[in-house]
């Protein structure tokens, strides 16, 4: 059961993001309601051999709008994503971490996962040795290679001397920072958190091994209408990258500094399925037990649950299995339960997935909204649960639930509620 405490509730005040559908929280949530497709030609390598040409790329960034120029050049895509989804983030709670202590800002974290790091630091590192020679690699190549330097630029950029955490869990990572922020504020550590997820995998190399893994949509003559999950003709997921990022804090601070609370995060749970390195378990029975532990964990059963975010991936194992272990977790309610996916419109962002999906959970809690599953066309006999195909959906959302099941077998759910004193 969650605490009655205020000091030991962990409470979401502002929020930050950097998406292809949109470069901070506001435009992405609007554009995610709006059912706006962020697939298109991928513009960042040549896809001459490649199967694959498509993917939802973060559109019109500037990572010198939130970070000194010099330090830009020498950091990596996740990283620019990560500090920028932080900055605004930051920025709207209204906090100002010059003004406080050293001592408050000690009972500060950051919780800033990943799944890959700076993977195209390492591409280009062995294309200057062959080229150029190993005197010509970077010395700040490490740096920007280092899956917590993210976490830890953020950390530098305001001060903040508290726990600086970045946990690796592949499509299940962004959930995962929810839940240690839940925890770091629920066991007194901290009074504020700054948690989310951060990726940029849109490398040849990626693209060449998942495609050859039959991961990805090969749906190049349409690369808006290609992730549709739950749709029966879909075909695997479409590569996207980007951020999400929220600042947690206890009640009890959030409250004495008078700041808006948007949402509560009341439970989640991990488990793994020890089956796969990439399919998941058929019988969907790990993904449920995280749904209900997750449950289980916040002190509230199936019928509490006003919305789920899923996982939603557009790949035909995942969706089928999902679609297995909502009906398991959920039983008679998972015919009535209102279900999305923002994959179809974002694409599937890896370690930052289960941090954007949190932003709509939260939007879905303040605003009163389900965005839709886009490219829902033909339904699938195998997922025949409520998708809000198409269309979002009015509807009064006091408790919504995050999936994000990664591979390997991880799976991580977050339970959000809105708030009442």
């Amino acid at each position: 059961m969650p605490s009655q405490d205020p000091a030991r509730r962990a409470v979401v005040t502002a929020m930050g993001a950097v998406t292809p559908i949109g470069n901070d929280a506001p435009t992405y949530w609007s554009n995610l309601l709006a059912g706006v497709p962020g697939g298109g030609p991928i513009t960042t390598f040549d896809t001459t051999g490649h199967d694959v040409k498509i993917a939802c790329e973060v559109k019109g960034f500037d990572p010198t709008l939130t970070m000194d120029r010099k330090m830009a050049r020498r950091m990596s895509r996740f990283i620019h994503f990560g500090v920028a989804a932080a900055t605004e983030a930051v920025a709207q709670s209204g906090i100002d971490f010059s003004t406080w202590t050293p001592e408050q800002r000690d009972r500060v974290a950051v919780v800033l996962n990943t799944g890959g790091g700076g993977m195209e630091q390492v591409i280009e590192g062995a294309d200057t040795i062959r080229d150029k020679g190993p005197g010509q690699v970077s010395p700040f190549a490490i740096p920007a290679i280092s899956g917590s330097m993210a976490a830890a630029q953020v950390s530098m950029k305001y001060g903040l001397m508290g726990p600086v955490i970045t946990q690796v869990a592949a499509c299940a990572s962004g959930v995962i920072a929810f839940q240690d922020a839940l925890r770091l504020i629920a066991t007194g550590e901290c009074d504020v958190v700054i948690a989310g997820g951060s990726e940029a995998p849109l490398l040849s190399m990626a693209f060449a091994a998942l495609g050859n893994m039959g991961a990805l949509s090969k749906r190049n003559d349409d690369p808006e209408g290609a992730s549709r999950p739950f749709d029966r003709t879909r075909d695997g997921f479409v590569f996207g990258e980007g951020a999400g990022i929220m600042v947690i804090e206890s009640a009890a601070h959030a409250e004495g500094r008078g700041a808006t609370i948007l949402a509560e995060v009341i439970g989640a749970a991990l488990t793994a399925e020890a089956f796969h390195i990439s399919a998941p378990e058929p019988t969907g029975r790990g993904a449920m037990m995280a749904m209900t532990g997750a449950m289980r964990n916040a002190g509230i059963g199936p019928t509490d649950i006003d919305y789920l975010v899923a996982h939603g991936t557009s790949t035909p194992l995942n969706d089928a299995t999902e679609t297995k272990a909502i009906k398991r977790a959920f039983g008679e309610r998972a015919r009535s339960l209102p279900i999305s996916s923002p994959k179809s419109m974002v694409g599937h962002l890896l370690g930052a997935a289960g941090a954007v999906a949190g932003i709509a959970a939260v939007g879905a809690i303040t605003d009163g909204w389900i965005p839709p599953t886009i490219n829902y066309r033909e339904p699938d006999p195998e997922c025949d649960l409520d998708y809000t195909p198409n269309v979002k959906r009015k509807l009064r959302v006091d408790t919504a639930m995050i999936n994000g099941f990664g591979f390997g077998g991880q799976n991580a759910v977050a339970i959000f509620r809105r708030y009442e004193r």
